[in-house]
């Protein structure tokens, strides 16, 4: 029985490198965001927009529970996810968990590209991106580095790249 936490920063490519992981694996694969938002028919941000960030994170928390449950499976985890109530202990206790680390510079440059998508950030330019990337960062460090796997991703760009991670992830792994 595998079940695997993806976890990081938003950009830090959790959802495209989990899917690719997962196929390499045989594995089932689930985003937690869409899972959410499949359950709820409401993107995140309309449910953070309609009931609070609180209440959004209990509703994070009951779900990553219930997604938790399941055997063999990669689970790409909100951004926030392992920093509210005791989401990471749960994680490291249920599964193996890889933090998908890169740099503010890194996040910030992908996020630029995608920034519309994502309600935090669409308003900012390039500046101040990268300064809320790297304050964001510093608060969640803490949190994402009790994973049980620390994986550099600096250079995630094309497919290939994607590739080439997932295979050196298997390995540690």
């Amino acid at each position: 029985m595998k079940r695997i936490f993806l976890i990081g920063y938003m950009g830090a490519g959790k959802t495209t490198a989990g899917r690719e992981l997962a196929k390499e694996l045989g594995l089932e694969f689930v985003d937690l965001d869409h899972f959410i938002q499949a359950r709820y028919q409401k993107s995140v941000g309309q449910i953070f927009a309609d009931v609070g960030e609180s209440e959004f994170r209990n509703i994070e928390m009951n779900i990553l529970k219930e997604v938790g449950e399941f055997e063999n499976i990669v689970i790409s985890t909100g951004g926030g996810t392992p920093c509210f109530f005791d989401n990471m202990d749960y994680m490291n206790q249920t599964g193996t968990t890889v933090y998908l680390k890169a740099s503010p510079e890194a996040l910030s440059s992908r996020l630029n590209l995608c920034k519309e998508k994502r309600p935090l950030i669409k308003d900012k330019n390039e500046e101040e991106l990268f300064l809320f990337v790297v304050e964001s960062l510093e608060k969640r460090e803490p949190f994402y580095s009790k994973a049980k796997i620390i994986f550099e991703t600096e250079v995630l760009v094309t497919r290939e790249d994607v590739k080439d991670y997932v295979q050196q992830l298997i390995k540690v792994l």
